[in-house]
Parts: C-alpha cells; structure tokens; sequence
C-alpha cells in the first residue's frame, strides 16, 4: 500500500514510505490526508547524528514530526521515526494531545509496526474529533492491514464525511479491489485520474491501480501502470512492488534495474539479492551476508524482528532455500498484518514447502477475509 499526503509528508519507505507526496488542498487548515503504506524494516545506521533540538509549540512540533516522518519514509533510515517520537515526546500517549500530535504519534507507531497501539491511540483521537480525514485515513489503512475490510469501508465513508471526497472515493476503491472488484476500482480510478494533473495525487492513483491489476492477475497492465506512477512521481514503495512484480514474473534483470537507484533498505537488499541469484550471479552470496550482519546488529540493540517478519520469510524462502522456515516466519507474520503480500509468502512458502494442509487452511482463512488475489495460484517465485 502506499502513501498520500495533504497538508504535509512526502511519502514510504515514505510508502514504503515512500510513498509520494503530494500536496492537497483540505477543507479545514489543520487537515493532513494520508494514505498509509506498507512499511518494512531497513537498514540500521549508527546514530551519529545529534538529537533534534525541542519544538517550542504543538504547531512547530507537528512540522518537525512531519518532516522526520518524511525523511524516514523516503530514505529507510529508522532513525527518523525515533526523531518523531523525541519531537512528540512531551504530548505522547497523553490523552489531551492536540489530535494532529496524536495522529502522528499513530503514524508513527504504524511506521514502526506496533500497529495495535496505533489502532488505540487514532480511535481515541478519533473520538475527539471525527472531522480528521486523515486519522480516517490512517484508520481505514490499519483495518485493511489486518484484513477488516468492512471496517475499512466504514473509515472510507468518514473520511467522505469529512469532506475528502477524492480520498474518500479512493479509499473505498482500494478496499473493494481487495474483494475482487477490479473491473470497477479500474473505471473509476481512472475517472480519478482524468480529474487531477497533480504528480503526487496521479502517482499515488495509478499504483493503486497497478496493484488491483495485478490482484486481478493482469501483469502486463499492472507494470504499466507501476511504471506510469513512477514516471509521474517516483517512490520506494511502488518501486518495491514493481520489482516483486518483475521478479515473480521471470525478469530478473528488469527488477534489478528497478532496484539499483533506491537507497539500501533491507527489503531493497533482498530483493537485489534475489534477482542476482536467479542470474547466476555469485555477487548474490556477499548481500546476503550483509543481511546477516543487519539482522545481527538489530537484534544487538534489542529490536524484536519478528515485527518484520515478511522480509525475514523472503529470505529464508529466496535466500536460503528453507521453505519450511520461511512458512513458519509467514504464518506468524499473518498475526501481525494480513495484506495481499503477506499472504502470498505464506502461501507460496507452503507450496515450495509442499505442505498441502497448511496450503488448505491458508487458503480457508484468505478466503474467510474476503480477500481476492489471482496471485494466490502462481507459482512459487
């Protein structure tokens, strides 16, 4: 998924977070709309920076906090989330928090994959004040996260309520894709498109195209409109998806080109990795060592890696050949986040692990969601 903004971010990894930033107009001046993505862990850097200097207000804070979360999502460096945090540090978890700082503290913790504590703090939020279109927003991105698509629908319809009635319309489209209406979220999103010009609104439309393209099994129209977002507005996160893309279809050496730009974020190494090996490139085995020794450092400073377990999964089913490893990883991935990709490791894992019972059951509980994805019966790549 991926990510737009209003009054302020850029975007994943920013969108992976990199998602790209666009710039909106909101009805009311203390708006911010966004769309939140999928967020993967990256590459820890030494913090050799020294810490941000207090904001003098709530309306600097957020600023700063926007900007941190920016930087974070852009680049992959982590450290921006703590920087966020450390601006937010005297109205976090307070129950009297200006919205927007309560807001972005869940962006925050989002970012940083403890999505229950997220949930918590919006619905609060929300409670205080349901004319925020971006904490519907950021909402309806947590509900689809864990596979509540009725409950996404229903943040959909406040953000409409709001007043973000092309956010709205999005957000409902999204949702609906992800049950199989493809056929309508294409014609209206591409009403959508024809009704902006502005590079990050069209960026972000059109992979939001691409993906329900390619949920609907329509490869060749889903990399033309990953490639069409990039042209309008490049981002990590569509990047990433299109290199998935490129690698699950056979073509190596396109995910690689795609992949040689992005800044080196764990996930970004994986899947460099992973198409030097299927060119029968031994430069492959040194990146997965450089995996290793990331992995290493992060659990050394005491972060939990199981809160990013589809990479951790891609490795073992990409990089190390453990297919059976990689299910268990994937498996409790599923408690965590429960999006198409998710899905598509446990289930491709279970097939290369040639686990038929825990294909069935996958399969029964993907079902049970409501959740339609022509990728469920491909082949294990």
């Amino acid at each position: 998924m991926r990510l737009t903004n209003f009054l302020c971010l850029a975007s994943l990894l920013a969108c992976s977070a990199a998602h790209a930033t666009t710039e909106l107009h909101p009805s009311r001046g203390d708006e911010v709309v966004e769309r939140l993505p999928t967020v993967t862990r990256v590459r820890p850097l030494a913090p050799n920076a020294s810490a941000p200097a207090q904001p003098a207000d709530a309306v600097a804070a957020a600023a700063q906090a926007r900007a941190h979360i920016a930087t974070a999502r852009q680049s992959g460096d982590t450290r921006y989330w703590g920087r966020a945090q450390a601006v937010l540090a005297p109205w976090w978890n307070q129950p009297n928090a200006p919205v927007d700082l309560a807001i972005l503290q869940a962006t925050v913790q989002q970012g940083r994959h403890e999505f229950a504590a997220s949930r918590s703090v919006l619905q609060a939020a929300l409670k205080r004040d349901p004319g925020s279109a971006q904490g519907w927003l950021n909402l309806a991105a947590l509900e689809r996260l864990s596979g509540q698509y009725p409950q996404a629908l229903l943040a959909c319809n406040a953000v409409a309520r709001a007043g973000q009635t092309m956010y709205a319309q999005a957000c409902v489209l999204e949702t609906q894709s992800l049950q199989g209406q493809n056929a309508a979220a294409r014609t209206s999103l591409n009403t959508l498109l024809a009704q902006t010009q502005d590079a990050g609104q069209r960026s972000w439309l059109l992979s939001l195209l691409a993906e329900s393209e390619e949920r609907a099994g329509h490869d060749a129209a889903a990399q033309a409109a990953y490639r069409s977002s990039l042209r309008s507005e490049p981002d990590l996160y569509t990047s990433i998806a299109l290199s998935d893309l490129l690698l699950r279809t056979g073509q190596p050496a396109q995910a690689l080109a795609v992949l040689k730009p992005l800044p080196l974020t764990d996930a970004v190494l994986l899947r460099q990795a992973t198409a030097l090996r299927r060119l029968k490139d031994p430069s492959w085995q040194a990146l997965r060592q450089t995996i290793r020794e990331w992995n290493a450092e992060l659990a050394q400073r005491g972060d939990d890696l199981t809160l990013h377990g589809r990479e951790q999964a891609l490795v073992a089913l990409w990089l190390d050949d453990d297919a059976p490893g990689a299910l268990a990883i994937a498996r409790r991935n599923l408690g965590l986040q429960r999006e198409p990709v998710d899905w598509w490791v446990a289930l491709q894992s279970a097939r290369q692990a040639g686990d038929t019972a825990a294909l069935q059951q996958l399969q029964t509980d993907m079902h049970a969601i409501g959740l339609v994805d022509a990728r469920s019966t491909g082949s294990a790549r």
